[in-house]
Order: structure tokens, then C-alpha cells, then sequence
């Protein structure tokens, strides 16, 4: 009996020996600081509203992570931005609010288990600086260009893994961005009697039907030479989210750009005439012409400011060729526009869109009387929707009293990307999405 008992004691020291020894060695390997491979970031940009912000920073850690091991608190996220156009180039720098961190692949998509990758999302809003990827440089060359913008990622916290803990990175080395929607765009330029535009365009899915060409001209602020611009400084890229082709079935979008503006007249800026005109038409018919699955019964036109302009040029001196036109803000001056040229334009369906505050283009000068001279000529299917203001629709940004962020009065093309704009046709509310995809020669 005394001696089993001691057998008994001598097996249960053992095993609590080997406990405590597995227990001291797991600790010590938890304790093990890691070494990681060479470290990097990637940006991601999504076009907002009041244009494009960096919205989140994709983290390579060098190593593989659990799920869960990282939260807004293990990393610190310092930008500095920089516009290289300007005398003085650094325009904002700071730390950036991180709102949610989370394990992820390469693609920035939650992982499963574990990752090598860490997603940073951050706060954005029309009033946080420091999200900006774009920058209007309204005192040298009146344009919009994309920023400069250098992270330093510092880890503020231990991250635990099963072969030890990884500390102290600093992560600054930058290995390319992602544009959200934007990279979904080709580019390309084309000169045409010595005047050369460059463009960017979209392609819908080849569905053996034909598909109609949504054609967008951009405003001032987006002239020059690199086609991305026009369609991120101001959301126009949304006319390739899945919601917008969704009511058009699949739409071409072709978005052209003027290396000055829209505006530089024959005689002088808004003259009535455009020097870049005879150029923009050559460019939509060879785009036409080389995509042979557009439906020629169904192309459209439309632009905002600046492009608005154009488009009431366009749809002036081309009313057959186009089945419809959304001018947004549009400059042309009323006093500019003849009798002759009303009767040439009443039967293109029309619909203008702007905002009563506009401090850029008074409404009362631009759309408002020449959608009256339209509706008096008997136009038969011109619409107005005359906002009093440009406000926030999402719900997400609002202004210190709980009311809604208002923009500048100018940019009433946001409730158009976002299909914000419906009146009732025929005893239906119709949206201006739906009306315009339902429009054909």
C-alpha cells in the first residue's frame, strides 16, 4: 500500500512537473519578440461627395497574425500631405483617427483565421482635412490635382501571436494605392486639328445586347491632362457604381477632358462658343464608332458648371444626335441663347438640375430663364429641379445643431450622382436615373 502511494506521488510530481515546464517554455515563446519581413502600406481612396478621401491604409506586418489581435488602439497613423504645385507645398498634417482595425488578406478582405495584413480604416467628412486626396489650386492653375500623401504607421501596442509577440514596427515605406471605381476606368487621349483631349471611360460587361453611352463633361476645377481627375474630383465616377448602371442595364460612360476649359470661347471665356467643340464631337464619334455595341438611339449627354456649358452648346449645334442631356449648374448665360437656338433645342428631353444659392452661377442669370424659354417654345419633355440648397442626404455628416452638412450652393451635381433628384411625371415619382435611362431618339 505504501508503496503504491509512492508511486502515486512520484507520477503526479512528474506530471506537474512537466505542466510547470511546458508552462514556463509557452510562456518564454509568448514572451519571444518576432522578427517580420520587410514592412509596407497601401492607400485605399473612395470618392466621396465633396470629393476623393483616403479611407482606409492596408498594413503589411511582414508576419502572420490571429484574427482579433489588433484593435484601433495598436497602431498610431500620422499623414503629411502635400500639394508639389504650390510655392509652399505641405497643405495639412496630423494624426489620423483610426474608427476601426481588423486582421486581413492582401485585398484588405477580413481574414479567417489569421492574416498577414492589417486593415486601418479612418475617420472621413467633408470637414476632415487630414482625408483628403485631391487638392483645388485655386490661386496658380485653377485646377484639381491629386495630393501627395505620406503615412508613418507606428505600433502603439504588442501584437500576440502563437510563436511570440511583435512590437515597436514603424511602417513608412509606401507600396502602391488602390483608387475605388477609379481603376475601373481606362484612359486614353485623341487629337483632332491640332487640339488634343485626353479621357477616361468605363465599359459595362459585353452582354450580347446594345448598351447606351452616358457621356459626362467635367467642370473647371478638373481640366489638364490626367483623365482620372475628372471623374474623382467631384463623385462623377459614380455613373460606374453597380446602383447607377443598374436602371441603364449596363452603361458605356466616356468622360472627356479639356487640357483648359469648356469655356474658352472663339472670342473670349463663355462667349457662347467653345474652341474645344468641333474636337469633343470628333472624339464621341470615333468613341461610338469603335464600341460597336452602343445603341446610337440611346446617347447622352450631361456636365456639370464648366461641362454644363458645353452640354447646352452640344445639344445647341448637335440636337439630333443625342437622345437627352442633364446639364447640372450650367454656364451658358441665357442673354447668349437666340430664339432660333431655343426652337433648335426644346425637342432634346432636358433635364437641368441646380440649387437656388448657387454663388457661382446665378440661377436666375443661366438655367432658370432658359428652362422657361424652353417650356414657352413648347418643349415637350423639359424639366427643373431647383433645390434651395446643397445638403448632405447620407445621414452621415451633420452640422453642430444636429442638421444636416450643408455644401457650397454650387454643387448641386451631387444630388445627381447619388440619384437624389426626382419630380412627378405622368402621376409617377420618377427619379432622374430612371428618366434619363428611359430616353431614346
Amino acid at each position: 500500500m505504501l508503496k503504491r502511494m509512492k508511486k502515486h506521488a512520484r507520477k503526479t510530481f512528474l506530471l506537474s512537473l512537466v505542466a510547470c515546464t511546458a508552462f514556463s517554455f509557452s510562456n518564454g515563446v509568448m514572451a519571444k519578440e518576432m522578427k517580420t519581413q520587410p514592412t509596407s502600406y497601401q492607400t485605399v481612396t473612395e470618392i466621396e461627395d465633396w470629393g476623393p478621401a483616403i479611407t482606409k491604409v492596408i498594413v503589411d506586418l511582414g508576419r502572420p497574425v490571429p484574427v482579433n489581435s489588433v484593435s484601433p488602439d495598436t497602431f498610431d497613423v500620422h499623414v503629411k500631405i502635400s500639394d508639389p504645385r504650390l510655392a509652399k507645398p505641405l497643405l495639412y498634417q496630423g494624426e489620423r483617427e483610426i474608427t476601426h482595425a481588423y486582421v486581413a488578406d492582401k485585398d484588405g478582405n477580413p481574414a479567417v483565421a489569421t492574416g498577414k495584413y492589417v486593415v486601418l480604416e479612418m475617420k472621413i467628412g467633408p470637414n476632415v482635412p487630414l482625408s483628403i486626396a485631391m487638392n483645388y489650386d485655386w490661386q496658380t492653375t485653377g485646377f484639381n490635382n491629386w495630393t501627395d500623401n505620406e503615412y508613418t504607421i507606428k505600433q502603439q501596442e504588442a501584437i500576440s501571436t502563437p510563436a511570440g509577440k511583435i512590437s515597436d514596427l514603424t511602417i513608412d515605406t509606401f507600396s502602391g494605392g488602390v483608387k475605388e471605381l477609379v481603376d475601373e476606368f481606362s484612359t486614353g487621349e485623341a487629337t483632332y486639328d491640332d487640339v488634343t483631349l485626353t479621357y477616361a471611360d468605363f465599359e459595362p460587361k459585353k452582354d450580347n445586347k446594345k448598351n447606351p453611352l452616358v457621356i459626362w463633361l467635367h467642370g473647371a476645377g478638373e481640366g489638364g491632362t490626367d483623365p482620372t481627375i475628372p471623374i474623382s474630383g467631384n463623385k462623377a465616377v459614380n455613373w460606374a457604381s453597380d446602383d447607377i448602371q443598374s436602371y441603364f442595364g449596363g452603361a458605356y460612360v466616356l468622360a472627356p477632358q479639356t487640357p483648359t476649359f469648356w469655356m474658352a470661347g472663339e472670342t473670349g471665356f463663355g462667349d457662347g462658343t467653345s474652341k474645344y467643340e468641333g474636337a469633343l464631337m470628333s472624339l464621341i464619334e470615333d468613341y461610338v464608332s469603335n464600341n460597336k455595341d452602343i445603341d446610337t438611339d440611346r446617347i447622352y449627354i450631361g456636365g456639370d458648371s464648366n461641362g454644363g456649358y458645353m452640354t447646352m452648346l452640344m445639344i445647341r449645334d448637335y440636337p439630333e444626335y443625342f437622345a437627352a442631356a442633364l446639364p447640372t449648374c450650367e454656364a451658358l448665360d441665357d442673354n447668349l441663347i437666340t430664339d432660333e437656338q431655343i426652337e433648335k433645342m426644346k425637342n432634346v428631353p432636358t433635364w437641368f438640375v441646380t440649387a437656388a444659392n448657387d454663388p457661382i452661377v446665378p440661377v436666375n442669370k443661366y438655367t432658370v430663364p432658359t428652362y422657361e424659354r424652353l417650356v414657352e417654345a413648347g418643349a415637350p419633355n423639359v424639366h427643373l429641379s431647383l433645390f434651395d440648397n446643397v445638403v448632405d442626404t447620407s445621414g452621415l455628416y451633420k452640422n453642430e445643431d444636429g442638421t444636416p452638412y450643408e455644401y457650397n450652393g454650387h454643387w448641386s451635381w451631387i444630388y445627381v450622382y447619388n440619384n437624389d433628384v426626382s419630380k412627378v411625371i405622368d402621376g409617377k415619382e420618377v427619379t432622374v436615373m430612371e428618366w434619363l435611362a428611359s430616353q431614346s431618339k
